[in-house]
């Protein structure tokens, strides 16, 4: 094995033991509950624990008649020690008063293991209900943060969970109970609140979508507050919004908000369209769903799709992933319908309509390990995906 391979072994396995969501969720839990510890108990019940198996192995060193000189009276701690966990050497006492004491051990140590045993099980019931009860925290990285609660975030659940790209999602709301139920992390929290989005790994997260409680313009307002707490802490994690009231939308811009929606106006654009041409509802509905059929998907192109022209990879789309070219998004505008003259860059993503993902990497999102996938790497501050150098 080459020398320079270990350092990358071990930062695998190290990766591999300490990145997980169980594990930090359990290392945050010990934080919470060593920084609700009474240090000065602790400290109490630990001298009483030295000063107790001191007392015994002096009472030892006194009944078997043995002279109290540094050497015996370790030998004793050594003893006594082991005996506390049963693991006592018999031999070591040969005196009526030896076994007394060495009863006086035994029972010393049961009542220790005891005790250390009832406070594991109660820190462990204790992350159980906190867990239960959304009190925890996520764990996760790279994850989409779903904060406040309505029809509609019901409804993104489901696409979540029958999209191509499983992705962990985690929901931020002030209910009792888990909205989102199984599969989805629950964290019960203020959403506008820095430390409860912390619990839902707002640092870490890919992205965070954010619902109005309600019809209203509070709301609205309570959204716009939410984005500044998120870009406050995680400016780098990309925000989306669903608006209840249009004229406020100048206000989310200015709140750094990174996409928009407007239910009621696109409802009505896509009624009016509808109306117009017949069949467009069901088309729009279909690939923007998870469900039957093909999808909406934004991908990174393969490196060798890089320097073509619009015809040349509208066709390479077709043969190699059964996928139609919709439009090429670059520096943050998107060109639908690109000119044929256009030319892919390296920098660019790619809109496309298929029926899955199948070897394509989502923007913004952990490449595959297909040979001609891209690689994620940051590009100014927010999260991007860009073609393998």
């Amino acid at each position: 094995m080459p020398p320079d391979s270990t350092p990358g072994i071990r930062a695998r396995l190290s990766g591999f033991f300490f990145d997980r969501p169980l594990l930090r969720r359990l290392s945050w839990h010990a934080r919470r509950v060593s920084g609700a510890m009474d240090r000065r108990n602790l400290l109490r019940i630990s001298v009483a624990v030295v000063g107790i198996t001191l007392l015994l192995a002096l009472l030892v060193n006194l009944v078997e008649g043995r002279p109290i000189t540094f050497e015996t009276m370790a030998t004793s701690v050594n003893w006594a020690v082991h005996a506390v966990f049963g693991k006592g050497d018999s031999t070591y006492i040969t005196t009526l008063g030896g076994f007394v004491v060495s009863w006086l051990v035994v029972l010393f140590g049961a009542a220790l293991v005891g005790m250390i045993t009832a406070g594991l099980v109660a820190v462990a019931i204790e992350y159980l209900l906190k867990e239960g009860q959304g009190m925890g925290a996520a764990g996760f990285r790279g994850h989409i943060v779903i904060c406040g609660w309505n029809a509609t975030a019901r409804e993104l659940i489901s696409e979540l969970r029958g999209d191509d790209y499983k992705q962990r999602a985690v929901v931020i709301h002030s209910s009792d109970r888990n909205p989102a139920g199984e599969g989805i992390y629950f964290v019960k929290g203020d959403q506008t609140s820095v430390a409860d989005l912390v619990r839902a790994g707002i640092e870490e997260a890919s992205a965070a979508i954010v619902f109005p409680i309600d019809d209203s313009n509070d709301a609205d307002m309570r959204s716009i507050l939410t984005i500044m707490a998120v870009e406050s802490i995680a400016p780098h994690v990309r925000t989306v919004v669903a608006v209840n009231n249009p004229d406020l939308v100048e206000h989310f811009k200015r709140a750094k908000v990174n996409e928009i929606l407007v239910p009621s106006r696109l409802a009505s654009r896509l009624l009016a369209r509808a109306a117009l041409y017949p069949g467009l509802t069901d088309l729009v509905t279909d690939i923007v769903s998870g469900g039957a059929g093909s999808e909406l998907y934004r991908v990174v192109p393969p490196l060798v799709y890089v320097g073509l022209a619009v015809d040349e990879l509208s066709r390479r789309l077709r043969s190699d992933h059964r996928a139609t070219l919709v439009a090429i998004v670059r520096d943050q505008a998107t060109i639908a319908n690109p000119p044929v003259d256009l030319v892919l860059r390296h920098d660019d993503d790619i809109v496309v309509v298929a029926e899955s993902l199948g070897k394509l990497t989502p923007a913004g999102m952990p490449a595959t390990g297909d040979a001609t996938a891209p690689m994620a790497v940051p590009i100014g501050g927010r999260a991007a995906v860009r073609a393998r150098p």
